[in-house]
C-alpha cells in the first residue's frame, strides 16, 4: 500500500498559476497516495497516517489555531513536512512555522535564468542533479540564511542572475530534523512556474525531497 501524502495548496495571499500543474506533477512521482486539499479543516484532523504533509505554494495565513497545534504536534513527534516555493510566504504570524521551515521569504528579483549549485550531492533531493544546475526561477531572498541550523542542499550563485540580495551565502534548498521526535523537514525555494513541473531535473529534486521527508526509499 502506497504511503499517504497530504498535499496542501491553500492561499490567502498571492496565488501561483502553477498550482494545478504542480499537484498533477506530484501525483505522477510514484510511491505516494496523494490526497490534495485546500480545506484548513483537514489539517485539524489526525495526521499520523501520512508519511508527510506538503505545503506547496501556500501563501498567507492558511491554518486555524487547531490546525497549527495539530501540525506542530505531528512534526515534533516524528512526522514529515515539506515546503515548496511560496511555502516560505506562509504563516508569518506563527513563530513556530518560521522555525519549522528554517527561513522566511522577504523578496525576489525578476523571474530569470540563473545557476543553482549543489552543496550536498549525497542527499536524495540533489543526487540526480548536475553539480551546477542551470534553471529559471524567482531566486527567493530570505530574512536570514538558515545555514548552521539546517543541512544546506542547494544554493544560488548570485553572479549568474540580476538582483540577488543575500550575497555569497544564499541557500535555496535544505533539510533538518524538528522536535524531540526528529520530524523530517525539507524545503526548496524553487518551483514558481508551470515549466518547473515539466522539468525532469526539478521533478527529480522534488521527488527526492519528498521521499526523504516521508522516510521512503529513493
Amino acid at each position: 500500500m502506497a504511503a499517504r501524502l497530504l498535499l496542501y495548496t491553500r492561499t490567502t495571499d498571492y496565488r501561483h498559476d502553477s498550482i494545478p500543474d504542480a499537484v498533477a506533477a506530484v501525483r505522477t512521482l510514484g510511491g505516494f497516495a496523494v490526497e490534495h486539499t485546500e480545506d484548513p479543516a483537514e489539517l485539524e484532523k489526525p495526521l499520523d497516517g501520512y508519511a508527510a504533509v506538503v505545503f506547496l505554494s501556500t501563501s498567507g495565513e492558511v491554518l486555524t489555531p487547531a490546525g497549527r497545534e495539530r501540525l506542530a504536534r505531528y512534526v515534533d513527534s516524528g512526522g514529515g513536512f515539506a515546503g515548496v516555493h511560496a511555502a516560505a510566504c506562509t504563516e508569518y504570524g506563527w513563530p513556530y512555522y518560521g522555525e519549522l521551515l528554517g527561513a522566511r521569504f522577504v523578496r525576489h528579483p525578476a523571474f530569470q535564468p540563473g545557476r543553482a549549485v549543489v552543496e550536498d550531492p549525497g542527499h536524495p533531493a540533489t543526487r540526480r542533479l548536475p553539480a551546477v544546475w542551470d534553471f529559471t526561477d524567482e531566486w527567493y531572498d530570505f530574512d536570514a540564511s538558515p545555514r548552521g541550523r539546517v543541512r544546506v542542499l542547494l544554493s544560488a550563485d548570485e553572479t549568474s542572475y540580476e538582483g540577488g540580495g543575500m550575497g555569497a551565502d544564499h541557500p535555496l534548498a535544505w533539510c533538518h530534523e524538528q522536535g524531540a521526535g526528529g520530524g523530517r523537514v525539507f524545503y526548496t525555494a524553487l518551483g514558481h512556474a508551470v515549466e518547473a513541473y515539466r522539468d525532469p531535473s526539478f521533478l527529480a529534486h522534488l521527488d527526492g525531497g519528498l521521499r526523504w521527508a516521508g522516510r521512503l526509499p529513493s
